[in-house]
């Protein structure tokens, strides 16, 4: 018989049984010694001991099958690799993951409601523009208590660092809006809706100007009292903010949700972990060697958003961050967390530029708060200590401390109503009277 293009002998009594076999055992892949073996077993009758040595063989090529399959499976897993690869560098194209240096016409405001919370029947939404001082038009979304009559009290919000106005800041902004706030969720110079370029950079200078041009734009509102004015930062955006308070003497009061310090994570790493001159240098030297790149290309390279898929042995942080980007959860296509990130060199002029130097002159009210398990609590808990201290305007800052909240909880109340949205309304209401 022949199977799979192997002709199978079968041996016969009588002259050229042994060639026969001798035949079977060659195409059986059998060595040699094995044929050599065999044949002497048969002819002594020692039959049990040929099919003893035959098994034997057999289990070794069953052994070897079993190693082949496995050279198969990682060669399949090498080509499914970097098949996958190959279709990411081509959404890479398409998502233009390199941006020119060239400017390029600020995107069109959506129309639809696309953002990751449902929309409030409380209030009215619309969307609105406004310059700052170096001719950047940000893109907002304005949210008003519906029948407000007299002039309302105004709030303008921002973050987290990397996320778009869909995403918690508006959630942010409607909901105080429900609480009797005009409110405006805005987009940073360079991202989102918002204009700006080259696209995806980051500047303590501009980023605190933007908020301060939304203060602009709230002024001069015909329903807005003027001198009723607060922001919120959120993440980023929290540290931010108190750049502005210390900075921009309209504003009454300011909340500091789940802060970062961008300056310090930038400067010294996460937990401090590169806080020496060397490893500030090593950063340096790497972000100079990306101009060139870049420079030499005519496109920005990008850092990359949050990680995904999460590795398994990713830290909790990075998983809770995952958690929020990367899911149904608060993925938004314009965000740059959810996406492709910053620029690598977008955030560069944090590193030499301390947004929180003159805290302790702040003296209108300052909420900051944050969540007890948060791994960034500790930008909170020392930019509090460091905004009272030798500061004689201490009895309207308070630190508030969320318990058992992790960092993102106080993005969209991480399912457990972590944001204390009372608390908030208490305080502006209070210090904004």
């Amino acid at each position: 018989m022949e199977v799979k293009g192997i002709k199978y002998r079968h041996s016969r009594k009588g002259g050229g049984h042994t060639d026969d076999l001798i035949q079977n055992l060659k195409d059986a892949g059998c060595g040699a010694q094995t044929i050599e073996k065999v044949c002497r077993l048969y002819g002594n009758g020692q039959v049990q001991d040929v099919i003893k040595t035959l098994r034997k063989h057999r289990c070794s090529l069953m052994d070897s099958l079993h190693e082949s399959q496995g050279r198969v499976d990682c060669l399949d897993f090498l080509v499914w690799r970097m098949e996958k690869e190959k279709q990411s560098l081509k959404n890479k194209e398409k998502k233009e993951r390199h941006y020119k240096m060239e400017n390029i016409t600020k995107p069109e405001l959506t129309k639809e409601w696309d953002k990751t919370f449902p929309k409030s029947e409380k209030v009215s939404h619309r969307k609105v523009t406004f310059p700052n001082r170096y001719g950047i038009t940000l893109a907002a979304d304005l949210y008003e208590p519906k029948g407000a009559e007299k002039k309302l009290a105004a709030i303008a919000v921002c973050g987290p660092f990397g996320a778009v106005k869909e995403q918690a800041a508006g959630l942010y902004a409607q909901t105080m809006a429900e609480r009797g706030f005009l409110t405006i969720a805005f987009d940073p110079s360079f991202t989102g809706e918002s204009g700006g370029a080259p696209r995806y950079m980051a500047s303590p200078d501009i980023n605190t100007e933007d908020f301060q041009a939304a203060v602009d734009f709230l002024s001069v509102q015909e329903n807005v009292d003027p001198e009723r004015i607060g922001i919120i930062g959120i993440c980023g955006w929290g540290g931010l903010a108190l750049n502005v308070a210390a900075l921009d003497t309209r504003i009454k009061a300011t909340a500091a949700s789940t802060m970062y310090d961008m300056s310090r994570v930038n400067a010294n790493g996460y937990f401090d972990a590169d806080n020496s001159a060397d490893a500030r240098y090593a950063k340096k030297e790497a972000m100079n060697a990306q101009r060139l790149v870049d420079y030499k290309n005519g496109s920005y390279a990008l850092g990359g958003g949050v990680v995904d898929p999460l590795p398994e042995d990713a830290p909790f942080f990075v998983a809770d961050y995952h958690d929020y980007y990367k899911t149904d959860r608060g993925y938004h296509k314009r965000s740059l967390n959810s996406n492709g990130g910053w620029n690598v060199i977008g955030c560069m002029s944090f590193m030499n530029q301390p947004i929180l130097q003159y805290s302790n002159e702040i003296r209108s009210a300052v909420l900051i708060m944050h969540g007890e398990k948060a791994h960034s609590c500790y930008f909170s808990r020392d930019a509090y200590a460091a905004m009272v201290k030798d500061n004689p305007y201490t009895d309207n800052k308070e630190l508030l401390i969320i318990p058992d909240a992790v960092h993102t909880d106080l993005y969209d109340g991480g399912g457990k109503n972590a944001i204390p949205f009372d608390k908030l309304e208490e305080f502006f209401s209070e210090n904004m009277r």
